[in-house]
């Protein structure tokens, strides 16, 4: 395993997954996931925790990272095909799981989760094949 590969792209990812959640969760989606909420009420931080925020942005970057070294892929086109098949897969099994279980999204919001993920992976995707592609070190 290139663990070089795999350093630089966890860490490019994990920054770009929280810049990017910025983004598109607390500000372009914010108003409308509050218009979609699911039955339960009070489940929002008032503050979020930053700490886990970083993290689990940071394993998410490392999980796309590792997965992207097992599976050679290098090229930006690859890199974004790939990121946004496992952003689709993996937050739309998330999402139905969680519809099935609580009553914490709406339909709506889970549509706006999968497609906002779906996009949001495939680009960091992209952003984190270009990177890996560029250290070429060896394994």
């Amino acid at each position: 395993m290139n663990f070089k590969k795999l350093i630089v792209g966890g860490i490019t990812g994990g920054i770009l997954f929280f810049l990017l959640g910025w983004l598109i969760y607390g500000n372009l989606l914010m108003d409308f996931m509050k218009e979609h909420p699911g039955k339960a009420t009070g489940v929002d931080r008032t503050d979020m925790d930053i700490l886990y925020l970083a993290v689990g942005n940071l394993l998410s970057g490392f999980l796309i990272a590792y997965i992207f070294v097992k599976a050679n892929v290098g090229s930006l086109a690859n890199g974004f095909i790939t990121g946004a098949v496992l952003g689709l897969l993996m937050s739309a099994g998330a999402d139905c799981i969680g519809y099935g279980t609580t009553f914490i999204a709406s339909k709506k919001m889970i549509m706006a989760d999968v497609i906002a993920a779906t996009v949001m992976t495939a680009v960091v995707g992209a952003i984190v094949a270009l990177v890996m592609g560029k250290s070429k070190t060896a394994a």
